[in-house]
């Protein structure tokens, strides 16, 4: 099987090396940055770069769009229709994005968080794909297969529930620790002290239901301790600070209206 994989950044720099040491040839990189293509390419023996989208080899097996979720759509109408099998890797845009490039398409989700120069391992990654038909549905579920033991099926709106549930999980809560990494080093620390936290946090919410694991001043509805943070906080962060501890409060049936 052969390959075009649009998109160099965070999701394509650990995808595109799985699909071609799983079997399927990956021949051709494109990106608006073709700065990013041309490293990506570099890692991929046999594989080429695409400066322009109208370089974009015509008899592919599947191509993958690995962009913006913002830019999926626009590309697919800016090429117009070409056949074969694509699939985007969006969490969040519908599959009947790339309907105008194709009459089989679909999605091919995984659900990790990706940075642009470091490899992710995808075998234990769940994988969620979903086709336009049944029979497209099949060949990106074998695709799936081929770098993920774990491969599900889901819908678009399921995506979007996995998709929010992952921002909470991840996104949001790495911004957390940017906070917290910020707040320690205004008083001469940094995150590490936090390390064996974050580790037994993460082990608990592994382990049993996180809204059990739940500890802390929200939790327990102290005032006296949340407003005495609030006092040390800039006006930004006691925003955030009151908006979650409010939702915590509420969570566990305690009065949330006088932070």
């Amino acid at each position: 099987m052969r390959c075009v994989v649009l998109g160099a950044g965070n999701v394509a720099w650990s995808l595109a090396p799985a699909l071609d040491d799983a079997g399927v040839e990956v021949v051709q990189i494109w990106s608006r940055t073709v700065s990013k293509s041309e490293k990506l390419a570099a890692r991929i023996p046999g594989s080429s770069v695409a400066r322009k989208l109208d370089e974009i080899i015509p008899d592919a097996d599947l191509y993958i769009l690995a962009v913006h979720d913002d830019a999926i759509a626009s590309i697919a109408s800016g090429l117009g229709y070409r056949g074969g099998l694509w699939v985007h890797t969006s969490g969040s845009v519908d599959a009947s994005a790339l309907s105008p490039v194709t009459d089989t398409y679909g999605v091919l989700y995984p659900l990790q968080t990706f940075s642009h120069g470091h490899l992710t391992d995808l075998e234990t990654v769940p994988v969620y794909v979903e086709g336009n038909n049944p029979d497209t549905e099949l060949r990106i579920e074998c695709i799936a297969r081929a770098i993920s033991s774990d491969v599900k099926l889901a819908d678009t709106p399921r995506r979007r529930k996995l998709h929010a549930a992952a921002v909470f999980a991840c996104n949001f809560t790495n911004h957390m620790w940017a906070i917290a990494d910020r707040l320690l080093r205004e008083s001469g620390s940094d995150l590490s002290v936090l390390y064996p936290l974050i580790e037994e946090t993460s082990r608990k919410a592994m382990a049993m239901p996180p809204a059990d694991a739940q500890t802390g001043p929200a939790r327990r509805g102290d005032l006296r301790v949340m407003q005495g943070h609030i006092e040390a906080l800039s006006p930004d962060d006691a925003r955030i600070y009151r908006l979650i501890s409010n939702d915590i409060m509420k969570s566990f049936g305690h009065e949330c209206d006088k932070l």
